[in-house]
């Protein structure tokens, strides 16, 4: 008689959650919170998980941290992508690039302020992962910059004397400083003209 040949049982039981939504929930308790001010009860609470699932799928508070951290990170590269095409027109993108900025710095989004920008002072000093997550995020922002400018520039729409990699740094500072002022709830109308002094210096 032919031996039967019973079917593999799988190992392991599978995670009846869904990991990137739990993360999506965790920053955004994160970001309103802090990591300091974001207690083990709270993510319990808005990821909807048990400590025992929690640990299992992201290691501790610090591991879900850092995920949400990424998360944070990807969406705004993302953003940034987008924003600054480079089969659009680079002065164009630039424009649109600051306008999102002018508009997440104002009202209740100025208010929450921005994840990166809150970690990097709560965190970035005696967290080498955090600092190193945070070093790339800005060198990868300023090297964006750089090259819509330089796209400007070759287009012949950038200001003589303008050099992109320091118009890029330029760039960084005030977009990342916009964030901290934003905190304050600043009249939008500042804002916006700070953008536009900005880039009647740079286009010609």
């Amino acid at each position: 008689m032919a031996q039967q040949t019973l079917p593999q049982m799988r190992r392991g039981r599978p995670r009846e959650f869904d990991a990137d939504a739990a993360v999506e929930r965790a920053m955004d308790v994160f970001w309103s919170c802090g990591y300091h001010g974001t207690s083990l009860p709270d993510l319990l609470e808005a990821t909807n998980l048990s400590r025992g699932s929690l640990y299992a799928a992201f290691g501790d508070k610090h591991g879900l941290f850092l995920r949400a951290l990424d998360r944070y990170i990807d969406d705004a590269l993302a953003r940034l992508e987008i924003e600054l095409d480079p089969g659009k027109n680079a002065l164009a993108g630039l424009r649109t690039c600051l306008t999102g900025y002018v508009d997440r710095t104002s009202g209740a989004a100025g208010k929450r302020g921005c994840l990166v920008v809150a970690t990097a002072m709560e965190l970035a000093a005696h967290d080498t992962e955090v600092e190193q997550r945070i070093r790339r995020f800005f060198l990868r922002m300023e090297t964006r910059l750089t090259e819509a400018l330089a796209s400007a520039q070759a287009a012949g729409e950038l200001a003589d004397g303008v050099e992109p990699a320091t118009a890029a740094r330029v760039l960084l500072s005030l977009l990342e400083g916009m964030r901290v002022v934003g905190k304050t709830g600043p009249d939008r109308t500042m804002s916006q003209a700070v953008v536009q002094a900005l880039i009647d210096r740079f286009a010609k």
